[in-house]
């Protein structure tokens, strides 16, 4: 048995094509911000990017590194509260990115550049 409590995911991880390419798409898609600014010079170290408490790291990728989602890491999901669900949506359709509505009645999935599946979420089915 665990004798330790986690307080929350603190990020996701993944390998992008185009660095500079990434971190337009997070800021502009899902309004993530840099986070722990260290200057990224390209040397393989991460850009943390996070909305709220929602971070992901980006990585160049390193020789032997897959790029494209694989299929394997299918998604990570990043939750919000009715009104922001609503909000992403009209966000989203307002400059045309296409964001499928999955009949799970609580789903709002897209894909970012590298196509890594990327699912906006909530419990609050008012």
């Amino acid at each position: 048995m665990t004798r330790f409590r986690t307080q929350g995911l603190d990020h996701v991880a993944l390998v992008v094509a185009d660095m500079r390419r990434s971190i337009a798409w997070y800021a502009d898609v899902l309004g993530m911000e840099r986070r722990y600014a260290g200057v990224w010079d390209g040397g393989g170290h991460p850009v943390v990017l996070c909305n709220g408490d929602a971070c992901v790291a980006l990585f160049e990728p390193v020789e032997g590194d897959l790029v494209e989602a694989d299929g394997v890491n299918r998604h990570f999901a990043i939750r919000l509260d009715r009104s922001g669900f609503d909000a992403a949506r009209a966000e989203l359709a307002e400059p045309g990115i296409e964001a499928e509505l999955w009949d799970h009645t609580i789903c709002h999935s897209l894909y970012d550049p590298d196509g890594h599946q990327v699912e906006l979420t909530t419990y609050d089915l008012r």
